[in-house]
């Protein structure tokens, strides 16, 4: 049978999601702790491959079990991991799904969020769960940024926002949210879609901090956007400051 677990992993320590023989990763902690919780091997499929020290407040995988039925009720399948699993990384829930569900490819839509400290001195309490940035912003950077990102709404190409090297060929995606708002010394930038390219939030970030200096309007976004080219966006953000924050899937 398929079952699909939600999941909360803080990313500082983890080497990014996917397997890997000789570091330490989500899908390899979490797979170890299946093991002791089910007591057999099981294969576990995510719906993202989150980069080094990204982190997610709502990550779906896949766990699949070579048995006709759950050994363990649903409901006590969250306490059953976190007696085996480290502090940075939480099973929240776990439900059966089809066995022809995948958790990557019938996704609806994705929402991230990026967090950025402006302050000329680092919060330690923050430290590897936002990016610091420690120059100055204009009084009314975030409102900037907001109207920048408002360009980014729709459905269009988004092959300025991917990273160079990238082999994805299709790089249209449709943005449904975009937006950003300040609460203190955080400036906070909200994103969903149906998809996302390779470093796209994080370019997307990096270039929305040009708004908040002044430097990009509207304007500069809708060229960004229309060169479909690496080089016309900002700087790609770095990992710490990047959530995956919900996936939803059709009912």
């Amino acid at each position: 049978m398929k079952l699909l677990l939600r999941l909360k992993f803080l990313g500082t320590d983890f080497c990014g999601w996917q397997y890997q023989p000789n570091a330490r990763t989500v899908q390899g902690t979490l797979t170890a702790a299946a093991r002791e919780v089910f007591g057999t091997d099981c294969r576990i499929t995510g719906c993202s491959r989150t980069d080094s020290g990204v982190h997610a407040n709502d990550f779906a995988a896949t766990l699949e079990l070579p048995f006709a039925d759950c050994p363990i009720p649903c409901a006590r399948i969250p306490a059953a991991f976190a007696m085996r699993l480290p502090p940075d990384v939480s099973v929240t829930a776990a439900s059966p799904v089809a066995d022809d569900f995948h958790p990557r490819y019938t996704v609806l839509t994705k929402e991230y969020v990026y967090q950025i400290l402006v302050s000329p001195v680092p919060d330690p309490f923050l430290y590897g769960r936002v990016w610091h940035y420690p120059k100055k912003l204009l009084p009314d950077a975030a409102a900037r940024m907001n109207a920048v990102a408002a360009e980014l709404v729709g459905r269009q190409d988004f092959a300025s926002f991917m990273a160079a090297g990238s082999k994805i060929t299709d790089t249209v995606r449709t943005v449904s949210d975009c937006r950003v708002q300040r609460e203190g010394d955080l400036i906070i930038l909200t994103i969903a879609a149906d998809g996302f390219l390779y470093n796209m939030v994080r370019i997307i970030a990096g270039t929305l901090l040009l708004a908040g200096a002044g430097k990009l309007d509207r304007v500069g976004m809708r060229r960004i956007i229309d060169a479909k080219d690496r080089a016309a966006a900002g700087a790609t953000a770095p990992p710490e400051g990047l959530y995956l924050n919900r996936v939803t899937y059709h009912e």
